[in-house]
């Protein structure tokens, strides 16, 4: 056989043998492998994108928006089709480091699947990234649906914020259906009512090319926005009271004693909702969680307070009821109560004179009560309080609450294992010593005491409906109707009797009945726990509130009355179609007439420096 013959032979047994190996791949790729590889071309070709749900907005009860949806970016990069060098290029431009990219991308679910890098962008940062997606075509940018809280931190412990899901939250059966990076409620309302707000997510299902770019749209299921809700509380009600407060610490809350709908709900210091939205920096977490003044503990109902004098309210009715002290009974009040060797000092140096328990409410006299609690008794006081709800909890779907303390014999025997001593009711009758209270209670027991000795368990975060009622039976406290009528008269004259403790802040608007309140706190010197607590009207009352300012050198009577009075006022002029400005200028769509030029027409405006909202809050300074 001849060279080339042989080579003939070789070269044709060669492409046979290729012929068949290449069958054989083909039969294996195609027969056996052939479902799995249909599904991967499938899969690269194909590619779902989530379609976020715009949130539900949260409205005022007047049906003023509280929050709103606005545009969020952010920058996404698809794993596999970056070139190198780009990680480092990318994390200048996003101002990263490429070590936090990296480490993004170990945590992404596979290949092509695009991995969140930034959130949050500014329009600058926007711009910046846009004009570099030629350079970099594994980015795109992301268009997401989030919040605005539109007052800030005005009421911000109520409202509460949403965030990123964590991760441990995607596991959660509770966020089942946020998709992967949606946001959910954290915190407040936002958090109670995630699943009506949150709506559902939809899907676009696109076809890309072979580098993960959108070539067309295959199909799409759009999104289900969420339930609006509107809320109980009063935006009128809360701006007064919290431009009044200023930026002391302490705490506000009102209530509709009727309905337990809440009006107004505010924790000092507060926080800023906003910053939590786009993720908070680890550096403005850490100042906000180091923060001695504690601006993410909800004072309302977290924290717990010796009450003062407001306290007062409770062994007065105790002391009648139990028939230590009858309403025409009178007592001298020298300036100081003497029990044994120690002698128990009255606020007003002298002493108030000869006086009834009705005065001895409206002047607040100490020494008129050190005598009732030891009449009384503290267990007798004890089961009055908790009667009125002090020392328990209050049906409140916000989270967590503290309990306040409501001593008795029983108790310091248990926990200190020591008896009870007669100094111990006398600091307990005028709320001090063991006694300890929150903000939200004391609202409640308000509410309680004006409308005749009877609560609803349940305080509402959202508006009833109208013609809807409350479908709750009221607890109803065993109280004779004199004794209610006696201290429900007191607290009248404490606002608007000339020798009250409270005159000052008497109001020209409605009949204001309150209760002051001075605490020395823990520490000691010349600080106090400023207390007041109100209803109004006085015959008929439609809101009850507390109000707390922490450590302050002023007493309930010049740091806490003012307060109340503001944000009852301005309930009672909005009901007279008063609108507060502080409202209107963060309404969206208001326009603020210029000055010289007529209102526009169709817009909302404020009423001019003349007008009765304006001469009240300067009325009430």
């Amino acid at each position: 056989m001849s060279l080339d013959s042989r080579k003939i032979k070789a070269t044709a047994i060669v492409m046979v043998l290729a012929f068949m190996v290449a069958v054989v791949r083909l039969w294996q790729l195609q027969i056996i492998q052939g479902a799995d590889l249909r599904k991967a071309s499938e899969d690269n070709r194909l590619r779902i994108i989530q379609l976020y749900a715009p949130r539900g907005i949260i409205y005022d009860r007047n049906g003023i928006p509280l929050v709103k949806n606005v545009p969020s970016f952010g920058v996404s990069l698809t794993p596999g089709m970056e070139k190198p060098g780009d990680l480092q290029r990318i994390a200048a431009l996003l101002a990263l480091t490429p070590d936090e990219i990296e480490k993004k991308l170990r945590q992404s679910g596979g290949p092509l699947e695009p991995v969140e890098l930034k959130q949050g962008l500014d329009f600058d940062q926007l711009a910046q990234v846009e004009a570099r997606l030629s350079d970099f075509p594994e980015l795109q940018v992301d268009v997401d649906i989030t919040r605005d809280y539109i007052y800030g931190d005005v009421a911000s412990h109520l409202i509460g914020y949403i965030g990123k899901l964590t991760a441990s939250e995607e596991d959660d059966p509770q966020y089942a259906g946020v998709p992967k990076g949606g946001y959910a409620g954290q915190w407040g309302i936002e958090r109670v009512y995630d699943r009506r707000l949150r709506g559902v997510p939809g899907q676009k299902l696109i076809e890309v090319d072979a580098m993960g770019r959108e070539l067309k749209v295959v199909g799409e299921i759009p999104p289900k926005k969420g339930n609006n809700i509107t809320l109980a509380l009063d935006i009128n009600v809360q701006l007064a009271a919290e431009q009044k407060f200023g930026d002391r610490p302490g705490a506000f809350v009102a209530i509709d004693p009727k309905t337990g709908e809440v009006l107004g709900f505010m924790s000092k210091p507060s926080f800023n909702p906003n910053a939590f939205v786009n993720g908070i920096s680890a550096d403005d977490w850490k100042q906000l969680a180091g923060n001695k003044e504690h601006p993410m503990l909800d004072r309302v109902f977290q924290s717990q307070y010796p009450p003062g004098s407001t306290f007062k309210i409770i062994t007065a009715i105790a002391s009648l009821e139990s028939g230590a002290v009858k309403p025409a009974d009178k007592l001298n009040c020298p300036g100081t109560f003497c029990l044994g060797r120690h002698v128990f000092h009255d606020w007003k140096k002298g002493g108030h004179g000869i006086i009834n328990i009705k005065t001895a409410i409206i002047q607040s006299c100490d020494v008129f009560f050190y005598n009732m609690g030891l009449r009384t008794g503290i267990d007798t006081i004890a089961r009055y309080a908790r009667a009125f709800g002090l020392g328990g909890k209050v049906r409140l779907r916000l989270g967590y609450q503290k309990t306040g303390l409501i001593p008795d014999t029983a108790w310091k025997e248990k926990v200190t294992h020591q008896k009870w001593y007669p100094g111990d009711t006398v600091t307990a009758a005028i709320g001090q010593g063991y006694v300890l209270v929150t903000p939200l209670q004391m609202a409640r027991l308000m509410g309680a005491v004006g409308t005749g000795g009877k609560f609803l368990p349940d305080l509402r975060l959202l508006k009833l409906a109208p013609g809807d009622d409350p479908q709750e039976t009221p607890v109803g406290i065993k109280v004779s109707p004199d004794t209610m009528q006696l201290v429900q008269a007191a607290l009248k004259g404490v606002v608007n009797e000339p020798d009250g403790t409270a005159y000052r802040s008497r109001s020209q608007l409605v009949s204001i009945s309150g209760k002051t309140g001075t605490a020395q706190t823990v520490n000691g010197g010349k600080k106090y726990d400023a207390w007041f607590v109100a209803y109004a009207p006085s015959d008929d009352p439609d809101i009850a509130l507390a109000v707390m300012v922490e450590h302050t050198p002023q007493e309930g009577a010049s740091a806490a009355a003012p307060v109340a009075k503001s944000a009852i006022e301005a309930y009672y002029l909005e009901k007279k179609g008063v609108e507060n400005p502080a409202v209107l200028a963060n309404t969206p769509g208001y326009k603020a007439p210029q000055a010289g030029n007529a209102p526009v027409a169709g817009a909302m405006t404020a009423p001019s420096a003349a007008a009765p909202y304006g001469a009240i809050a300067n009325a009430s300074r």
